[in-house]
């Protein structure tokens, strides 16, 4: 006999698991133009001396700098899930959205000036390493799935028929 738990776990585990992939592929499509175009506004707003400062923390301050963003963000998520709550679904999913391209674009350009000092945590290259094969395996089931198959295949008649 299955507990309540279980039953709504089982009922949910399907949609969870849809929503975590596509949030991971909108990171590994998203990680690295983002992280280009931040760096292209940094050099344009003159930011590099900043930028070299962050390449030159130690492996401690660089894994919490890589976190300020998330942190930061935060309180913007949960007033746009506020938002939502008070029937303001679009305006609150737009922020959503604005943040997490926000956050993706500058958590990207921090990993790529911290990544050298991360790298040198052990436990950090180790969990990274883990971390990067795991992603790979939900991106490719993802990409393997039958629905996102039947999604490309109707995007594609979809993309014929405008061109029309």
């Amino acid at each position: 006999m299955s507990t309540p738990l279980q039953t709504v776990w089982s009922a949910i585990k399907r949609p969870v698991r849809w929503l975590l992939a596509l949030l991971i592929l909108f990171e590994e499509w998203g990680w690295t133009p983002l992280a280009r175009a931040l760096a292209r506004l940094a050099r344009r707003a003159g930011v590099r001396r900043l930028e070299r400062r962050i390449e030159g923390l130690g492996p401690r301050v660089a894994f919490a700098v890589l976190f300020v963003p998330a942190l930061a963000l935060l309180p913007i998520k949960i007033g746009a899930l506020w938002l939502v709550g008070l029937g303001r679904v679009v305006t609150g999913i737009a922020i959503l959205l604005a943040a997490k391209i926000l956050g993706t674009a500058v958590v990207a350009r921090l990993f790529t000036l911290t990544q050298p000092q991360l790298m040198r945590m052990g436990w950090f290259a180790r969990a990274y390493v883990r971390w990067i094969a795991w992603k790979t395996r939900v991106v490719a089931s993802l990409l393997d799935s039958s629905g996102w198959r039947a999604g490309r295949a109707l995007a594609a008649r979809a993309r014929r028929l405008w061109t029309r």
